[in-house]
């Protein structure tokens, strides 16, 4: 038990260090795209819909975060892709 609260400690620590190497751009492009989707939550009943506008805001926004960070996104990498597959066809 003790252990694993040195763990979780020692790793929020490390995440806390990450959090300050990382610049203020990356932090703040973080922040536009969490606002949006929380806008686009609010928003939706029962499933959220990106329209048109909020497919290419957040597929730009997304582009500049670190690839950890995309991962963790309401829109990943393969929903833009499919977005892509989708304007094409």
């Amino acid at each position: 038990m003790w252990l694993r609260l040195l763990y979780l400690v020692f790793t929020r620590l490390l995440s806390w260090l990450v959090l300050l190497c990382r610049s203020s751009a990356s932090k703040n492009i973080e922040l536009l795209v969490l606002r949006h989707e929380v806008a686009v939550l609010r928003r939706a009943n029962p499933k959220p819909r990106f329209d048109w506008a909020d497919r290419g805001y957040l597929a730009a926004l997304i582009r500049q975060l670190p690839r950890a960070l995309r991962q963790h996104r309401l829109v990943t990498p393969g929903t833009i892709l499919r977005w892509h597959r989708r304007l094409v066809t």
